[in-house]
């Protein structure tokens, strides 16, 4: 295939992808997420508390994950729902050409928006740098996305991996909250805005960057595993 070629067949690739990845149903979960935003920030701005680059970014964080929920969650079932994962199974190096390309297109459309929630934050409630807001939450997004990913390859069903990714979610809430934990780079949920008191910048700027190090790599250790588990053709016929 030319690269001209490639590039005239790249759009309707792209477009089915995301037919697939989404299912229809997606529409739904960016309501809900929205919709979970706009309350949030009214009850901000009617309470009138203070508000801060740190407030907004956990404003962010649960309509997020929400938003990468359905695609990572229920990936898998849809593929097997729609009847093309033995035609997918097919394709070389499927682990590489398929998932690998649609996990990557679920980040950048979740990317923008939240660049489009960031920016109306800044229109509501406080001004914030809408890229490097939408940046920092791909970290948690990216760390929740792959691990659903991966668990969705291991059960085969999106309700069960809904359900683990809830008890997951809860137990995280819980222990984020704990002193030794809550303000070490282990917290899944560190919000990189709110710096503690009694805190330098300098080691708070270590901790965050320690933080971010160790989403990523967890994250492409949930994706490779995600991938490898994809090969086990037997597991998903």
């Amino acid at each position: 295939m030319t690269l001209k070629q490639l590039i005239s067949l790249l759009p309707r690739l792209v477009k089915y992808n995301l037919k697939i990845i989404f299912a229809g149903k997606f529409i739904w979960f960016l309501l809900a997420a929205f919709l979970f935003f706009a309350y949030f920030m009214f009850q901000i701005a009617w309470s009138r508390s203070e508000v801060n680059e740190g407030v907004v970014y956990n404003l962010l964080m649960f309509p997020c994950v929400l938003l990468v929920f359905y695609p990572a969650v229920f990936g898998i079932q849809n593929d097997e729902d729609s009847r093309i994962l033995e035609i997918l199974f097919g394709i070389p190096d499927y682990k590489y050409k398929v998932w690998g390309v649609r996990l990557l297109m679920i980040y950048v459309a979740i990317f923008a928006i939240l660049i489009v929630f960031s920016w109306l934050a800044t229109l509501m409630l406080y001004p914030v740098n809408a890229f490097e807001m939408s940046a920092q939450l791909m970290f948690p997004i990216l760390f929740f996305g792959n691990l659903a990913f991966m668990f969705s390859t291991i059960t085969r069903s999106g309700n069960g991996t809904a359900v683990l990714m809830i008890i997951i979610g809860i137990a995280l809430l819980i222990f984020s909250n704990m002193d030794f934990i809550e303000r070490s780079f282990w917290n899944i949920l560190l919000n990189p805005f709110s710096i503690p008191r009694n805190f330098l910048p300098v080691i708070w700027e270590g901790i965050i960057i320690k933080s971010r190090i160790f989403l990523l790599a967890a994250s492409i250790v949930w994706m490779l595993i995600g991938l490898l588990n994809l090969q086990k053709r037997e597991k998903f016929v």
